[in-house]
């Protein structure tokens, strides 16, 4: 959990994904976090002062798909709404989907807490014939209900005066009276063995009974040896119900929520689809939704991958660096030096600076930027969703679901940000397979284009068999990782926003805001791992191992030993390997350049990507996964030298 204030008093923010909550965040708080139209973009919890209160503190919870909890972002709500000392909930929903509201407010009624309702995007419910009596449902709820448009600010004025008359909302379940039956026990046993809970009993209960693990384990804290008699009374209450108990518990808050929207909803008859909902449908239409994700496809790749890995590197490396900033630095460090070894430390083949902050301004940073604008503009246009429901079909093959398709796309761009986008992933295990299908399979920009450059030189024949060989990899792993990597494959369950035209100023604000996270966090990686280079060189282990691997590479690879050199410089940067056989490309037979850019793709990722993979996944895990990529990049290049040699 963000944040460190410790302001007496706290108001959570709580709604469904893509409801406006971050932006609405914004106007309550003054400060700013990723504004989104991507369901699951607010991992963590983020805290700050409230406008409205200066006594209090405002938390913009994730977004939850439904609790009982499942996935981490609920998870994640869950711990905030047990732990924090709340003060009111203000819960955001969506003005176009009531139903889908009220069935959370119907769950969050139990826990009996202060609570108001912001019913967002009002102006876009309106636009589509969806009226709600605010009055009718503040009744039923007997709660505030405010009207919201949080991008322009309608509405925020008046739930700032609601919040200050907030009051724990009017239950609007009623449940099964043998359920209700079993609540009320499990409920009492709360009160006995969880001293001061922060939520209503009832609530807790209801959680527990319905299979939130989060919950469990606060539960199993608070309540030490008493939780076996808790666990007891779940097990008796699930044993009692005729089909699934925590089905059964969702369905009556769906009931509940559609009996009560029906009473407050009315719908005028629109002539016509707006042009949002129409885009939204083409774009996951059987017909014309994969032409429009080739389209989209193709834009990232050409602004990503092309502009900023290609244009904004060169200019930035060759212009500014290479021709400008290095040759000054290296002139001021040896002039001003103590003695050599300083100066090779900072400015030499493995330099702090021309080395580590070269890689991290000049190479990586244009391509972190453009892609991280890019990724706005697909955010705040609603295609995210979209994407990954296109793609869902054939990711469930590798235990994967639809949203891993960005992070894989992005990976042609560059591995190292493609590693980090792995976040907007469910669970662990998702990230983790994600991850490592990056990090073995998917080429970047700058690699496939020398690797598409030499081996189109060939023939096309050689370029399809490289093709061919990098997707059989990825599928034939991803397939093996999901089946060995414990845990489920996670549905995609996703709300699909409406298109909408993205905000210039949304984007810009999400892209400085991750650009000030990527100059805080990343560049003190590259500084690491470059002294690690440059250590390794010193103490003679770099040469060491570029001579060890030379009988590995002459001998089961078929490549000229002189090849050796061109793999330890591909860890350095992917594309340094496979120029490194490009340039001995006039000694190469077709088999060899063809068997040489298979191995070199699956070999070892970068210098760069290895320092993303320990920060996202952790250093053992890191580990773990360049003990198995390197032998089996070998492994492969060498049968398929031995198939080539039978089969070219």
């Amino acid at each position: 959990m963000s944040g460190t204030l410790s302001i007496p008093g706290t108001y959570l923010l709580v709604g469904h994904p893509n409801v406006g909550k971050s932006v609405l965040f914004h106007r309550l708080t003054g400060a700013y976090v990723n504004v989104s139209n991507y369901p699951g973009t607010t991992v963590e919890v983020t805290r700050a002062s409230a406008r409205f209160d200066r006594d209090a503190a405002l938390l913009d919870t994730p977004g939850v798909l439904s609790l009982p909890s499942r996935s981490d972002d609920e998870r994640t709500t869950v711990r905030a709404l047990l732990n924090e000392p709340t003060r009111a909930l203000l819960q955001v929903g969506d003005a176009k989907n009531l139903r889908r509201t009220l069935t959370l407010t119907a769950l969050l009624a139990e826990l009996d807490v202060p609570l108001v309702l912001a019913l967002n995007m009002h102006d876009e419910a309106a636009a589509r014939g969806v009226t709600i009596d605010l009055k009718a449902l503040s009744e039923e709820l007997g709660v505030p209900v405010e009207a919201t448009v949080a991008t322009d600010g309608k509405g925020i004025g008046a739930l700032t005066r609601h919040l200050a008359d907030a009051r724990a909302p009017r239950r609007i379940l009623q449940y099964d009276k043998a359920i209700d039956a079993d609540i009320e026990q499990v409920a009492a046993a709360i009160t006995q063995h969880c001293p001061h809970p922060v939520l209503a009993a009832r609530g807790l209960a209801i959680l527990f009974l319905g299979g939130d693990d989060e919950v469990a384990a606060w539960m199993r804290d608070k309540a030490g040896q008493n939780f076996a008699h808790l666990a007891t009374l779940r097990q008796d209450a699930r044993s009692r119900v005729e089909g699934d108990l925590p089905t059964l518990l969702a369905r009556e808050r769906t009931e509940a929520a559609d009996v009560l929207a029906a009473s407050v909803v009315s719908r005028s008859v629109k002539s016509s689809p707006l042009l949002s909902q129409r885009v939204g449908q083409a774009v996951v239409h059987p017909v014309w939704g994969l032409p429009i994700l080739l389209a989209v496809l193709y834009f990232i790749y050409e602004f990503v991958g092309v502009f900023g890995a290609t244009t904004l590197v060169g200019l930035l490396e060759e212009g500014l660096f290479e021709g400008v900033l290095n040759p000054a630095m290296t002139r001021l460090i040896e002039a001003i030096a103590p003695a050599s070894w300083v100066t090779e430390l900072l400015v030499g083949q493995y330099g702090l600076w021309t080395m580590g902050m070269t890689y991290a301004l000049a190479l990586i940073l244009p391509i972190v930027t453009t892609f991280f604008l890019a990724f706005g503009v697909l955010e705040d246009s609603g295609y995210l969703p979209r994407l990954s429901v296109i793609a869902n079909r054939l990711f469930a093959a590798i235990g994967l679901n639809g949203r891993a398709v960005l992070p894989m796309v992005l990976g042609l761009g560059c591995v190292t940000m493609a590693t980090l986008t792995t976040r907007i992933l469910h669970s662990p295990r998702e990230r983790l397979i994600t991850t490592f299908l990056l990090a073995l399979a998917i080429p970047c920009s700058a690699q496939l284009g020398v690797v598409l450059g030499m081996l189109g030189s060939l023939s096309f024949k050689a370029v399809l068999i490289w093709a061919l060989a990098m997707v059989g990899i990825l599928m034939l792993t991803g397939f093996l990782a999901s089946r060995l990597i414990p845990g489920r494959r996670i549905p995609l369950v996703t709300e699909l926003p409406p298109m909408r035209l993205p905000i210039f100023g949304n984007v810009l604000k999400k892209t400085a805001g991750r650009l000030k996270w990527y100059l805080v966090e990343v560049i003190p990686l590259f500084l690491v791992g470059t002294f690690l280079m440059f250590s390794l060189e010193k103490l003679g282990v770099l040469p060491a191992i570029i001579r060890a691997g030379e009988p590995l590479v002459s001998g089961w690879l078929g490549l000229p030993p002189e090849a050796s050199a061109a793999f330890v410089m591909g860890f350095l940067r992917r594309d340094f390997g496979a120029t490194g056989l490009f340039a001995m490309s006039a000694s190469l037979s077709p088999i060899q350049a063809v068997v040489g850019m298979i191995t070199i793709t699956l070999f070892i990722p970068c210098f760069a990507s290895l320092m993303m993979m320990v920060k996202e996944q952790g250093i053992r895990t890191a580990a773990t996964m360049v003990a198995l990529i390197v032998p089996f990049a070998f492994l492969v290049g060498g049968l398929f030298r031995l198939a080539l040699n039978v089969f070219w």
